[in-house]
């Protein structure tokens, strides 16, 4: 009975929600700066709705593209008439769709008692993330707060979690889910909170931490885009609020910070996946946390975690001049990287934001770094394009794992180096 249930359950599920049969993701790989202009043409065609995943800006990185079933066939031509090779990366979308699906299903029979008993090798939705952070606080009174932020624009609280041993420390903070459909990164948030809870007073680096800093970790940054993408819409990316005189809504909530806002890498399109807004710090998702670094006034580090490409990053990505500590941001990029690979032999690229991909103005950490938040960083989570925004979740803990090694270099550096 239970497994019928289940299979109800996913049929409903799949039903309500828009469906990507025969949708392929395509890995092009332009071999010079004419098939970048021509597949920068290429994605200006909207009636094709083709969705980037890695844009076209160098021939020195991949371009990943969700083909719709109805454009495969001129995309295809459109490739083969110029010439520029492709391979395919995912052959139906919504096979890897239905396995996830599945997948959540199955492992929602066991409800947790506590967070002990929570399942971290799968994806959770926003309502078990959001009793997953007040059990955590149940549990752990004395080191664990939640904070609300302010309201999406859906009205959803934007919590925080704080983990604290005394008043008035200085801050790191770490952010996940800003962008909807990376699910690996809220994901590896709730194992990073368990994993601050259990390793405090027990591993000699993460309770020295802790004793001079506060950690604040937003797993869900953008509620109202992550229900979206459970309820609705897997692929959805930005955030939820209509665009007046457009159809489209949302606005990418990494292009909205007031750091070279409304330059390159960004866009003035509503329907375009990296739509800026019509102003700085537009989206309510954004202000609050614009709000709460000004009013803390002490973070010392600042992280955003974000999925797919296996890199880590620092400012700047709107200007090509270094920023002041780039010496300094690479060498601890570099020690962080060595430690993350140093658990699976996971491989990842490192260096400022628009050395490694491309400019991208109004992003949050030139914004966090520009506010004098010196250890600022980025990370691309796995994998490099095999599954990208559809990570099995049999991923999610070895993901989590190394990554927390990184995250350790960056708050240890930060620890031992105070300004």
């Amino acid at each position: 009975m239970k497994r019928l249930l289940v299979l109800i359950a996913l049929s409903v599920a799949i039903f309500a929600k828009e469906n990507f049969v025969g949708h392929q993701v395509l890995r092009i790989t332009p071999k010079n700066e004419a098939e970048i202009v021509l597949l920068k043409e290429l994605s200006q065609l909207e009636h094709l709705e083709l969705d980037f995943w890695r844009e076209p800006i160098d021939e020195s990185l991949p371009v990943d593209v969700r083909v719709p079933f109805h454009s495969l066939q001129p995309v295809r031509s459109f490739l083969a008439y110029n010439e520029i090779h492709y391979d395919i990366m995912i052959e139906d979308l919504q096979d890897l769709l239905d396995a996830e699906q599945q997948e959540m299903m199955s492992s929602r029979a066991l409800q947790p008692r506590s967070t002990d008993d929570f399942n971290y090798a799968t994806y959770h939705t926003l309502s078990e993330i959001n009793s997953f952070i007040d059990a955590l606080v149940q549990e752990n009174r004395n080191l664990v707060s939640k904070i609300v932020i302010g309201q999406s624009y859906e009205g959803r609280p934007l919590n925080v979690l704080k983990f604290s041993t005394g008043a008035n420390r200085p801050g790191i903070w770490i952010d996940t889910g800003i962008h909807s459909r990376e699910w690996v990164t809220p994901a590896s948030g709730t194992w990073f909170a368990k994993k601050i809870v259990t390793d405090y007073g027990r591993d000699a680096a993460l309770t020295a931490i802790l004793d001079r800093f506060d950690i604040f970790l937003e797993i869900v940054t953008n509620p109202d885009g992550f229900q979206f993408t459970h309820s609705s819409n897997r692929m959805w990316r930005k955030t939820r609020k209509p665009n007046s005189g457009s159809s489209c809504a949302g606005v990418d909530p990494n292009r909205n910070w007031d750091a070279g806002f409304g330059g390159a890498g960004s866009s003035s399109s509503p329907c375009s996946e990296t739509y800026r807004g019509t102003y700085a710090h537009s989206e309510p998702e954004v202000k609050a946390i614009v709000d709460f670094v000004k009013s803390h006034g002490k973070l010392k580090a600042f992280v955003s975690i974000h999925s797919y490409s296996q890199m880590l990053l620092y400012p700047y990505g709107y200007t090509t001049t270094p920023c002041r500590d780039q010496a300094e941001l690479h060498e601890v990029a570099q020690r962080a990287v060595a430690a993350l690979t140093s658990l699976y032999g996971t491989k990842y690229e490192y260096g400022s934001i628009i050395k490694v991909i491309y400019q991208a103005s109004g992003g949050t950490i030139d914004w966090t770094y520009n506010q004098g938040i010196k250890y600022s960083y980025t990370f691309e989570l796995r994998d490099t394009g095999r599954y990208g925004f559809i990570l099995p979740a049999n991923q999610i803990v070895p993901t989590a794992q190394e990554t927390w090694l990184a995250l350790m270099v960056i708050m240890e550096h930060t620890k031992n180096n105070p300004y």
